[in-house]
């Protein structure tokens, strides 16, 4: 089974330059909307695997994708710890029972594999829907992602109580932590056994913290995982995204991933400059292009393509998840334009 994305991720060689997108299942399609609906609510979406597997399948059969990412959302570990996940219309997550002290987390369970069987369910049948048309990318929030909403009760503009904990009580940050990461590492390596093909971890609010907070709170426990992982499957390539962490990628490059996923922030060619050829560079097309005309869309395609020297190690993606809006024309151009373009 040779596939370009994998081959990317390895620095192997490859036919063109792969291309994937963040939530290319999502609110975008109208096939994606007719199955919510079928669903009644996202969280029972996700919790179906045969419908998890029906949207996850639905952009691979619409776009001449490289690559299949199971459906699912980064939350479904802390609602495994029976933290009452819920979503409300327009307002995204919310927990009803945030952690508020050091004894909420010390009765964190960490062994909680079991409730997310429908998750590794979701990955097998996946997997077989694919039948090695694409390879799977399976998934996780980082630790410290998890934490903030675990400690907000939901999204945040501010993460105050998060900060709060992080320069008052260290300590108990630090345990909450490390549950996770034992979480996510056993969590991933399950995805991996169900035939997820690739691993990745997203850590979205990584680019809130200074730089030493970073590598302590957020980038040490990625760290951790992407050695736990790669003992267990050491031939499972592993993608760490940190959302604005454009100025920690020498750091990240040194955790032992095969590739950085990197936000529009920064250029590619000055990311490349950064990680030289050490991992793989997922990225990083503004999403917001997809709003624009198929002649604007070649051109930033072009010029992403451009920047990046060499022949492997790219994979092509957006520098965050599709937006809901976009027209799903759009998305074709982009995918077609980029094999177009970088066919070797």
């Amino acid at each position: 089974m040779s596939f370009d994305y994998i081959n990317a991720l390895l620095k192997k060689p490859t036919k063109r330059t792969p291309i994937w997108v963040m939530r290319q299942a999502g609110r975008y399609l109208p096939e994606y909307r007719a199955t919510r609906a079928k669903a009644g609510d996202f969280l029972t979406l996700c919790k179906s695997p045969e419908l998890a597997c029906e949207v996850t399948m639905q952009p691979i059969d619409r776009f001449d994708l490289d690559a299949a990412i199971l459906f699912s959302d980064i939350l479904t570990i802390p609602d495994a710890m029976n933290l009452g996940l819920y979503f409300s219309e327009g307002e995204g997550p919310k927990f009803s029972n945030p952690i508020q002290s050091l004894a909420d987390i010390e009765k964190l369970p960490t062994d909680i594999n079991n409730e997310l069987t429908y998750v590794f369910d979701g990955v097998s049948t996946i997997k077989k829907a694919l039948n090695n048309r694409v390879p799977l990318i399976g998934f996780s929030g980082s630790p410290w992602t998890l934490a903030t909403y675990m400690i907000e009760g939901g999204s945040s503009k501010t993460f105050a109580n998060t900060k709060k904990m992080l320069f008052n009580n260290p300590d108990a940050l630090h345990l909450l932590l490390e549950k996770l990461a034992q979480s996510v590492i056993a969590y991933l390596n399950q995805q991996i056994l169900s035939g997820a093909d690739s691993v990745m971890i997203f850590d979205t609010w990584g680019g809130v913290l200074s730089k030493q907070n970073y590598l302590d709170f957020s980038l040490n426990y990625m760290a951790k995982i992407v050695k736990s992982v790669k003992a267990q499957h050491p031939t499972i390539p592993i993608t760490l995204f940190s959302k604005n962490g454009g100025k920690h990628l020498t750091h990240i490059a040194d955790t032992g991933c095969d590739g950085i996923g990197i936000d529009w922030t920064i250029e590619l060619a000055q990311a490349q400059q950064q990680v030289g050829d050490k991992v793989a560079i997922q990225g990083n097309l503004d999403p917001a292009v997809l709003y624009a005309t198929p002649e604007v869309i070649e051109r930033e395609v072009k010029k992403v393509l451009s920047q990046f020297k060499g022949d492997t190690g790219h994979i092509f993606n957006l520098g965050h998840g599709i937006t809901p809006d976009v027209d799903p024309e759009n998305m074709k151009v982009l995918v077609d334009c980029v094999h177009k373009f970088s066919s070797r």
